[in-house]
């Protein structure tokens, strides 16, 4: 049978360092990271709506980052449907 003595254990180390809390001496970021770029300015307007689109499907729904299959969904509701060969004929 395993007894819990509490002496068998080893003293807590006192030069221990808790480095998940902040020193102050870093700032914070002063943009938030982005899957995409946050400017629009290269972009043709297609191009653009599409990342409007994007972003604001990320803030809708406390997203950072999307999938493919979210992206997919974004373009489907812009009114972009896959053009079939019959389609083209």
């Amino acid at each position: 049978m395993v007894q819990n003595n509490p002496t068998s254990f080893p003293e807590a180390a006192t030069d221990f360092v808790d480095r998940r809390q902040s020193s102050g001496q870093s700032a914070p970021p002063a943009y938030e990271r982005r899957q995409f770029g946050n400017t629009y300015d290269n972009l043709t307007p297609d191009a653009r709506e599409l990342a409007l689109a994007i972003d604001s499907y990320k803030l809708r729904n406390h997203r950072r980052f999307v999938t493919y299959e979210e992206m997919l969904f974004v373009v489907k509701s812009l009114g972009y449907a896959k053009v079939t060969e019959e389609a083209t004929a």
